[in-house]
């Protein structure tokens, strides 16, 4: 069992999504979804690392047809326990062969980017997606943010002297996190080179949870109506350039060359 499978065993990503910090990535990431299906129904769907299907059940509840990827067993396990009509498999992003090519009219990428370490792999799986998804589909790819993992675990958590001596980080403070950190740490000029060099035109680059990471406790004590027009304030702003690489995950909307 690879550190990651373990990782994931006792970590509940759809419990992460369902607190209150949380809910503001999983509802925006379904906003810009939702746009992308634009009122559309029986489109094919391949939600790659979908976990334990956060997104991949309410999806197929939409009348699409949802297959679902996933490394890790026990995220799988659960999945399929669900009992919905997502078709749920074991897979790696890396590799997509065992699907058509120009076969989806969406591809989700909203785990797998977030453990690539380097900027090859993460573009093989751009690439990928790119081969599967049909021309004028959409590709929607997660990153954990830079900036955020400096403030939180460096500066609020007290560990950024450790980070600097060790070389966790670099003079100018990007992140050189690897496998033993779990998670990788991006700039949004990685993810402007990574779109680049895959061939892929962007649709919209989106801060899927801007502030909310920084402001757990403040969001978890919001009455309903205080959450409300947070996420107004929030849909307003987030896809603003000069808040994009402070949030902690951004959401890269992508789209694949040619017409239907």
């Amino acid at each position: 069992m690879t550190k990651l499978e373990e990782y994931y065993n006792k970590f509940n990503e759809e419990k992460r999504l369902l607190r209150p910090y949380g809910r503001v990535e999983y509802l925006t990431t379904m906003k810009y979804i939702e746009e992308g299906i634009s009122g559309r129904e029986g489109l094919k769907i391949l939600d790659v690392g979908a976990g334990t299907g956060r997104y991949a059940v309410p999806l197929s509840q939409l009348s699409h047809e949802v297959t679902a990827v996933e490394l890790v067993n026990y995220n799988l396990g659960i999945l399929k326990k669900k009992g919905s009509s997502v078709i749920a498999r074991r897979g790696n992003a890396l590799n997509l062969s065992k699907y058509p090519s120009d076969y989806f009219d969406i591809i989700l990428e909203l785990g797998p980017l977030y453990h690539l370490f380097s900027f090859e792999d993460k573009l093989q799986v751009l690439k990928e997606a790119k081969r599967v998804v049909k021309p004028g589909g959409l590709i929607y790819c997660a990153y954990c943010m830079n900036e955020y993992s400096v403030l939180t675990y460096g500066f609020k958590e007290g560990h950024i002297r450790e980070s600097m001596e060790s070389g966790l980080y670099t003079a100018d403070f990007q992140s050189l996190s690897t496998e033993e950190n779990l998670y990788s740490y991006v700039r949004i000029e990685e993810i402007q080179a990574l779109s680049k060099a895959a061939g892929l035109e962007r649709v919209k680059l989106v801060a899927s949870d801007g502030p909310a990471n920084y402001m757990r406790q403040v969001i978890k004590e919001m009455d309903p109506e205080t959450f409300s027009l947070f996420m107004d304030y929030h849909y307003a702003t987030c896809e603003r350039p000069e808040l994009l690489g402070a949030s902690g995950h951004t959401l890269d909307i992508l789209k694949k060359d040619g017409c239907r």
